[in-house]
């Protein structure tokens, strides 16, 4: 469906703001998805994204630093989502032993199992908006979006 029957726009749009509403109605719709998808699990999109970054640390801590510049949404309250993710036992939280004012957090056993519940309902997720599209075209999609972030 065109980005003008789902606004229910009369007027001729510029193709600049064309795509901007499609990027950010897309967004919105794979967000949904997801959201959908991790409720009977109890979490949020940031705070999986969290568990992600965790786990790809391979059991080694990562301080609050490096968790908030590797999140997808950069406006996230990274101390917020740790706590929430504590009170679920999902991560632990320790005080670095080398520099006493860096908190370390980690992924739990049971973090570790949650995503793995996740990871094949994640594949179905991402080619179901896959599907409509080509490899070639999901390449170029890509390197366009990457594009668009670009700075000159």
């Amino acid at each position: 469906m065109k980005i003008e029957q789902i606004t229910k726009s009369t007027i001729e749009m510029q193709m600049a703001r064309k795509v901007i509403l499609n990027i950010l109605y897309t967004n919105g719709l794979i967000n949904e998805n997801m959201s959908e998808m991790l409720k009977p699990f109890d979490l949020s999109t940031e705070q999986y994204n969290v568990l992600r970054i965790l786990r790809g640390q391979k059991s080694c801590p990562a301080n609050m630093c490096v968790i908030q510049e590797r999140m997808i949404t950069k406006n996230s309250n990274t101390t917020r989502l740790i706590d929430k993710l504590l009170l679920k036992d999902l991560v632990t939280r320790n005080v670095c032993p080398n520099n006493r004012r860096k908190i370390e957090v980690s992924i739990t056993q049971k973090g570790l199992e949650i995503l793995e519940q996740l990871d094949p309902k994640l594949i179905e997720h991402e080619n179901f908006f896959a599907q409509n599209l080509t490899s070639n075209e999901l390449s170029l999609l890509n390197e366009l979006l990457e594009k668009i972030r670009t700075k000159n």
